[in-house]
């Protein structure tokens, strides 16, 4: 396994993870340390960051999806980028094991350590979820659940049999919090506006069901509101079960909690996130959610007392919400804290490089909450002013369309929107993304054709 070491005149600063926090913490060292005082190093398996509010819209075909990702290095000018997943971190030995996909993994060096490796889903261990089933955290997620719903659709419409029909045509989501919800509601009006091309299907052929464990959705949101939302869903014809599991998925046959049973072509799961699980195989204190321990300055802190050279923000840390609002005493894992905290890391790292011990405590007061449910559907609440309908949708797509990282990205995303408002939802699927050679294996092993006689005179 090769070694690659420090130069001693520079210590590096070593970010393990390329989302939001990885992303602005180093936009603000490299645009903060001075000149050769540090290298910073970006260590993610992707070579960009998934701005994943704006994954239930890509599934919904409102933007394209590289225009809802940020490439790293084009926006990491001065730093180095590494596309590799990091295997395990021995902070005592200060060496981190990087793996590059297809290639031999090596060991890295480093002198501060920035733990923004965010989150993964959380999943249970139900029949057939691991083998059936599809996650939306990841950008090839939600193009896959784009193509796959619609070409469904298409495949239904020539179907003969009832059975295939339904199976084919039923689509169900488990887990009723801010991305299951809005998956659900953009694929729903995604999937409506595609039947309408087809003379052999209509709405009422397709059916959406929610499955949600606790007895209200989204709680980020009021009493008043989530109960809105669970009617709008159901006056659109969606399904919605509360207080019900999904016991059994296998072979795409769902067995539910209140005794329904039904095929389903597609299952979506979206019930709830956990920290990365690279800080499992490490030596930094984590709690008992597999999240490191920070204080609220974002230092990692143990039993022990601070970890020297340590640093943690976003899903994959338990940071301390100072305003009371977090569930539990900690900040809640989403894109809102995220932003907030890694300007307030990369300032407390500048300071303790440079040998200062006076520290900013992240502090915020969460603004509210936000989610689009389809074109000009939407649901917001900002302290006791709540939204519902055009009003909201409009609140969602300003404050992301203003949040997403980078000029070039934001302007992409409005004019995606302005698109679609001239032109509609592109609903075109593509087929065999995950096959790309399909075509290309058949020509080669199809059979010539026939060699004709020549005709006789």
């Amino acid at each position: 396994m090769a070694l690659i070491r420090n130069s001693k005149l520079r210590p590096r600063i070593l970010i393990v993870g390329g989302g939001s926090v990885g992303l602005l913490a180093a936009q603000h060292l490299l645009k903060n340390l001075g000149r050769g005082e540090a290298t910073v190093t970006v260590v993610d398996p992707n070579p960009y960051m998934t701005y994943q509010p704006f994954l239930p819209e890509v599934a919904g075909g409102n933007i394209e999806p590289r225009h809802a990702v940020v490439p790293l290095r084009r926006n990491l000018k001065g730093a180095e980028v590494i596309t590799g997943a990091v295997t395990r971190i021995d902070h005592a030995a200060k060496f981190v094991v990087v793996e590059p996909e297809g290639d031999e993994p090596f060991e890295l060096d480093y002198d501060q350590i920035v733990l923004a490796a965010g989150s993964v889903a959380r999943t249970l261990p139900i029949p057939g979820v691991a083998e059936e089933a599809i996650g939306l955290k990841r950008i090839e997620e939600a193009v896959a659940l784009r193509d796959h719903v619609l070409n469904r659709i298409g495949e239904a419409s020539l179907m003969e049999n009832d059975e295939q029909r339904r199976r084919a045509l039923t689509f169900v989501f488990v887990g009723g919090g801010f991305a299951g919800i809005e998956a659900l509601a953009e694929l729903e009006d995604l999937a409506r506006s595609a039947v309408g091309q087809y003379e052999t299907l209509t709405e009422a052929d397709l059916r959406f069901v929610l499955v949600e464990a606790m007895g209200r959705v989204m709680p980020e949101v009021g009493e008043a509101q989530a109960r809105w939302v669970v009617d709008h869903l159901r006056e659109r014809g969606i399904d919605v079960y509360l207080e019900t599991f999904l016991q059994d998925c296998t072979d795409k046959h769902c067995k539910l909690s209140n005794g329904e049973e039904f095929d389903a072509d597609t299952i979506v799961w979206s019930a709830g996130v956990k920290a990365n699980p690279v800080l499992v195989d490490s030596d930094l204190p984590i709690d008992e959610r597999g999240r490191v321990t920070v204080r609220a300055d974002l230092r990692v802190e143990g039993e022990e007392g601070v970890v020297d050279g340590a640093w943690a923000a976003g899903d994959n840390a338990a940071v301390p919400d100072l305003s009371g609002g977090g569930v539990g005493g900690f900040c809640v894992p989403n894109a809102q804290h995220a932003v907030r905290q890694a300007p307030v890391l990369a300032a407390n790292l500048l300071a303790a490089l440079r040998g200062e011990t006076e520290f900013q405590q992240y502090f915020h007061k969460t603004i509210g909450s936000v989610a689009g449910l389809g074109p000009y559907k939407g649901v917001s609440q900002m302290g006791n002013f709540e939204a519902r309908g055009l009003l909201a949708w409009l609140m969602h797509r300003g404050y992301h369309g203003y949040a997403i990282p980078t000029v070039d990205r934001k302007a992409r995303v409005f004019g995606n929107w302005a698109l679609n408002l001239v032109f509609g939802r592109d609903s075109m699927p593509l087929k065999d993304l995950d096959v790309p050679r399909k075509a290309f294996v058949e020509a080669a092993h199809s059979k010539p054709a026939p060699k004709k006689e020549p005709a006789k005179a």
